[in-house]
């Protein structure tokens, strides 16, 4: 991190998709950072917010936003109303105004904008783009100096666009799709948007105006889809298009198939008949490009993609480890898909009781529930190639990092607290269970949670045609390792044996 203070910028939409990742990257730039919130509870999570202020406000109460901007110099621009229903449009333009104006007063220095790549000439622009060069415009013409930048499909978890993209090719092997497959677009990878958004507060006062921004590949959206199946070792996509399905037609199909809401997919789908190609790359005579150069598609897909191997992607108080990552403040929808059961229960015995049950799993201790089933998945791994349960345990009370325990391998183990499994028999996706020990309220809790990432269209059928046997496998074992547990806190302890 710089040690240099370089002033004091204000991000608005710090709770969404790119607010919430640009913070971090301003800090890191050596600037500090004051957040805009109408919620500012909704930031209290985040890994960086004892290190930011936080002002309330909503961007058309005017007076507020004043008051927020005071002493900024540079003002981050990053919310729009899309997603809140009819009428989004004039909450945009009427918000812009209340913002420019109040930074005018403010003696604000520079304003940054986000929006959208619009085609040359505007001519049959989707709402939602008009909406976002209509914003640009307004904040362009305010008096403050702004650098209104301009960028298609945004690749990184979280996306809403790359989200909906991630959906429809994951879950569909045979795809319906209108005649907006064939549009060209430049994506670009979220890490080089917040690039492009940090060196921006460095412009000279002189600057004022758009600026396009995009990755190194022009591709359709049907070529994105495949290169994204390709990139997460899903089979050929077949795409079959029907110059019928309309815009709104396109929308239920999305929200049907998709958890993109249908409020955020219908404008989205009505924007992607519009091609988005950069018309020039002049941002690079004033920012210049990301170290390494502008991230590529199969780049910026493996990055979006390198966390859906982990059991967790994030978890509450953690930052993702790059911008591309999924973070916990992403919406329920984004991250791709993951099955959960979860399942806990008190336990009337002392916390390194249970976990010595626990540690104790697998191998001729059995699993805690119906022993057949388990034999007979065994088995089955067995016949389709897998390692099948016949590997047992290296030790039948202790586990390390990498052990086996049948057709499962320890993939985290903090002794006394918790255990990870990660599953090694074949599977239409990766499978994970958990064990874990908490004392709460003065009694022993016991957590036990089971996590399944499909991959495919028959790993979600997968997962759902078992899902009536959960309560048997997993709910059983719930109750057997309990039993377990309080069985072994009733034996009375052995005396000890000296050697004479």
């Amino acid at each position: 991190m710089s040690g240099e203070d370089r002033g004091l910028c204000l991000v608005t939409g710090a709770t969404g998709y790119i607010g919430g990742r640009l913070v971090p990257e301003l800090l890191g730039a050596g600037y500090r950072v004051r957040c805009l919130a109408r919620s500012p509870e909704r930031l209290r999570a985040r890994p960086w917010f004892g290190r930011v202020e936080v002002a309330r406000a909503d961007v058309l109460d005017a007076a507020a936003v004043r008051t927020a901007l005071e002493g900024v110099a540079v003002a981050y621009y990053l919310v729009h109303a899309l997603g809140s229903g009819p009428g989004f449009a004039e909450r945009d333009r009427r918000a812009a105004r209340t913002f420019g104006t109040a930074a005018l007063e403010a003696g604000v220095g520079r304003i940054v904008y986000l929006g959208g790549l619009v085609p040359a000439g505007d001519g049959g622009l989707s709402e939602h783009l008009r909406s976002r060069a209509e914003v640009g415009a307004i904040l362009l013409a305010s008096g403050v100096p702004t650098a209104a930048l301009r960028a298609g499909v945004v690749l990184g978890s979280g996306s809403a666009s790359f989200e909906m993209m991630r959906y429809l090719t994951e879950r569909l092997p045979v795809m319906v799709t209108p005649r907006w497959v064939r549009t060209r677009t430049q994506p670009i990878a979220v890490r080089d948007v917040l690039w492009y958004l940090v060196g921006c507060a460095a412009l000279p006062p002189s600057v004022n105006r758009t600026f396009d921004i995009g990755g190194p590949d022009v591709l359709t959206y049907e070529e994105m889809m495949r290169r994204y199946a390709a990139l997460a070792g899903l089979p050929r996509r077949v795409v079959v298009r029907v110059p019928i399905l309309t815009a709104h037609l396109s929308s239920l199909w999305v929200g049907l198939v998709t958890p993109v809401p249908g409020g955020l997919a219908r404008p989205l789908v009505e924007s992607q008949s519009n091609e988005v190609v950069c018309r020039e790359r002049d941002i690079r005579r004033f920012v210049p490009d990301p170290p390494g150069g502008p991230t590529g598609f199969d780049d910026a897909m493996r990055l979006a993609l390198r966390r859906a191997h982990e059991a967790e992607a994030t978890t509450p108080d953690s930052a993702a480890a790059s911008p591309s990552d999924p973070s916990a403040a992403d919406p329920a929808w984004a991250g791709g898909t993951r099955y959960t059961d979860v399942r806990e229960s008190p336990v009337a015995a002392p916390p390194d009781v249970l976990w010595r049950v626990i540690e104790g799993i697998g191998g001729d201790a059995g699993w805690y529930s119906w022993r057949t089933a388990w034999a007979v998945r065994g088995g089955i791994d067995r016949l389709v190639g897998g390692v099948g349960s016949r590997r047992g345990r290296r030790d039948p009370r202790r586990l390390r990092v990498g052990d086996t325990v049948d057709f499962w391998r320890v993939e985290k183990l903090i002794p006394g607290v918790s255990l990870r499994l990660r599953a090694e028999m074949r599977l239409p996706g990766l499978a994970w269970l958990e064990l874990g020990v908490e004392e709460r309220g003065g009694r022993t809790w016991y957590r036990q949670r089971a996590v399944f990432r499909p991959h495919g269209l028959f790993g979600h059928l997968y997962w759902w045609a078992i899902r009536p046997c959960h309560e048997i496998v997993f709910g059983g074992m719930l109750r057997g390792v309990r039993r377990a547990a309080e069985r072994a806190a009733t034996r009375a302890p052995r005396p000890a044996t000296y050697a004479r």
